[in-house]
């Protein structure tokens, strides 16, 4: 029903949210990405995008066939690699941010460990800004993490929301400095809720640094502060603040896969991964079990 040619140029589009972009990306004019779409629209009766002249953004049905593309096209490459016999195989260092400790990517990694077992894969958990430095140092072939700003690498997984974050019973003080929880420098969120508290020119005072995700859920569970997060990636016992809490706006982030500079070995491993990850991102915006 769906054309994979298709699905590979919505996927483009709605990972560089632009049709320009997309057709450059795939070596094709911008009038035949502009056809794939409205195809693919076509086939399955829905709007997949909202556009006008200043922005491409996915529609609600465009981001549930985000979902379905990534896995349509998943299950075809594992499809092909079964009937022409290849085997992937090698060593994989995978760095996944702290971001992931409290979604079902275990799951992920469980599957395509089974998919691929003979490929001997190394996982590291740790900031996006220091999983991006051993990625540039050569330490890691692949990175699941936030992008940092203004750098255009990285495979559009989501973007998500930062949103401030705390216990339910939290209330903060009129005229007293904003107490935060966050990561150490390099993490990305700290960087972006300090320039936002900076710029709104709000005091503040940190009550909690820890790299350790549970750490700081465990400081924001017990009331000492607030913590910028990712709107989708809540953690169980802490709320949204609302607008009346007066925090400034923290804008988006992005969540995206970057290939380093692998040895050839690794480089079908890498692939496989990442294809696993992104046919399985609708379970990385949900808490594991």
């Amino acid at each position: 029903m769906y054309d994979p040619t298709h699905l590979r140029t919505f996927l483009a589009v709605a990972q560089t949210l632009s049709f320009t972009q997309a057709a450059r990306r795939l070596g094709l004019r911008q009038s035949t990405v502009s056809q794939h779409v409205r195809r693919l629209e076509d086939a399955t009766g829905r709007r997949l995008f909202s556009r006008d002249t200043h922005s491409v953004e996915l529609t609600e049905d465009g981001e549930a066939m985000l979902g379905f593309a990534r896995r349509l096209l998943a299950v075809q490459e594992q499809a092909t690699a079964f009937f022409t016999g290849t085997r992937v195989r090698g060593r994989l260092r995978f760095g996944a941010s702290e971001d992931f400790v409290l979604t079902r990517l275990p799951e992920i990694l469980e599957g395509f460990r089974h998919d691929h077992p003979e490929v001997d894969l190394e996982l590291t958990v740790e900031l996006s800004g220091t999983l991006h430095e051993q990625l540039a140092a050569g330490k890691l072939d692949l990175v699941l993490a936030k992008r940092r700003p203004q750098d255009p690498r990285g495979e559009l997984v989501w973007r998500d929301d930062l949103v401030w974050i705390g216990s339910e019973q939290l209330r903060l003080r009129a005229g007293r400095p904003v107490p935060l929880i966050v990561y150490p420098p390099p993490g990305i969120t700290r960087a972006r809720a300090l320039e936002a508290l900076e710029a709104q020119g709000r005091d503040w005072r940190i009550v909690c640094t820890s790299g350790s995700l549970n750490g700081l859920v465990a400081a924001a569970r017990a009331g000492l502060g607030v913590m910028a997060h990712s709107r989708r990636l809540i953690p169980p016992g802490l709320v949204r603040l609302p607008d009346r809490a007066g925090l400034p706006e923290l804008g988006k982030v992005d969540f995206v896969l970057v290939h380093g500079h692998r040895p050839a070995a690794a480089q079908a491993a890498a692939h496989a991964l990442a294809t696993a990850v992104l046919a399985g991102g609708e379970r990385l915006r949900r808490p594991g079990a």
